[in-house]
Formats: C-alpha cells, structure tokens, sequence
C-alpha cells in the first residue's frame, strides 16, 4: 500500500475547528472538517466513504469554498492507491 505523508496545515485545522463549531454548518462540512482535524500532525489517511464524498463535493457547485476547501485537503490525504 502507498503511502501518503500529506498532513492537514495549522490553517485548515483552523478552518475545520471553526466549521465543527459553527451552528449553520452543514453535516457534510462537518464531516470533512473532523477528518482534516483527524489527520492533522499523524500519518492518518483518508477512508474510501470520506474520499468518495470529499469528490462529490469538490465538483458540486452547490458547497461553499471553506467546505471545498476542507475536501480538497482531505482527498490530498488520500490513499494513493485508490
């Protein structure tokens, strides 16, 4: 299996922290948003569900750019394999 050394930056993380604690974020930022925050300083990759959904974001023009954002660092994360 390949590895993948990409972490989550101190300004995503941010960015994530913000949108886990936002009372009018979506679930699907909020999902992406613990993912990022799940991957920041570790050598976690991202899981299929969450790539495939970080995917459907990114091509959807209905998602706002913090949430595009957050999901294109998670599929960064991804395994390269997949």
């Amino acid at each position: 299996m390949a590895k993948n050394n990409h972490r989550t930056s101190s300004r995503v993380a941010g960015l994530a922290a913000q949108t886990l604690q936002s009372n009018t974020a979506s679930k699907t930022a909020k999902s992406l948003a613990a993912s990022a925050l799940a991957q920041t300083n570790t050598h976690r990759q991202t899981g299929a569900a969450m790539e495939s959904l970080a995917s459907t974001v990114l091509r959807s023009d209905k998602y706002s750019a913090g949430t595009k954002e957050l999901a294109g660092s998670v599929l960064s994360q991804a395994n390269k394999d997949r």
